[in-house]
């Protein structure tokens, strides 16, 4: 399913309001993303009645520096967003371990708790999702959680849900915005890069990333 919005607040207003309406419906985890969109959909959750003792958080990529680094998705949502709520539980990558261990540990968690009640993903301009590149080995990783080396953008060790926990979910929403995404929401529409290989996801896209 594919919505389209006027501009990136629509989008983020209406991630929100979909994030609250299924933690308020029963979703008992929830996988964020990094993003600017992600991070003002976060922002405007905060304000609103949620019941955040039933959930317990995730994420679904992180690059490999430490919780409090600027480039941290970790960072991020807890700045827009876990600082101001009361979840069941926050489970961070440990990426500062480095990608292997931090891959490894967190297999360990996503196992226990898949499938995953609802998880939010980006997408790249080459279609990336989380961090499953074009072409990259990580593509057919198994197990839940994988070391991504040698990532074809900075900073090149990471850590990401692998398309099987992706594929596995019970719902995957995408949040894209700006033209710059319009060939990429093209291109995973047609199945064609790692955002468009995950059955059944939906999509919230302003007017600019649909064309």
């Amino acid at each position: 399913m594919i919505q389209v919005f006027e501009d990136p607040g629509e989008v983020a207003q209406a991630a929100a309001e979909l994030i609250a309406e299924a933690v308020n419906t029963g979703a008992r985890s929830l996988v964020l993303a990094g993003g600017s969109t992600p991070r003002r959909a976060y922002e405007i959750l905060a304000r609103m009645p949620v019941a955040w003792g039933r959930v317990t958080i995730l994420f679904g990529d992180e690059r490999c520096v430490p919780p409090d680094d600027p480039e941290s998705n970790y960072a991020m949502a807890r700045a827009a967003l876990l600082d101001r709520v009361a979840p069941f539980g926050v489970l961070r990558m440990p990426s500062e371990l480095g990608a292997e261990a931090a891959a490894s540990a967190y297999d360990l968690v996503v196992r226990t708790l898949s499938p995953l009640d609802l998880v939010l993903l980006g997408m790249g301009q080459d279609g990336h999702t989380a961090s499953l590149f074009p072409g990259h080995p990580a593509l057919t990783a198994s197990g839940y959680a994988v070391a991504v080396q040698d990532a074809p953008k900075p900073p090149p060790d990471r850590v990401s849900l692998t398309l099987g926990a992706l594929r596995e979910a019970r719902r995957v929403v995408f949040l894209v915005t700006g033209g710059d995404k319009r060939e990429a929401v093209a291109r995973a529409r047609r199945g064609e890069v790692p955002a468009g290989l995950i059955p059944g996801a939906e999509m919230l896209l302003d007017r600019a990333a649909a064309g």
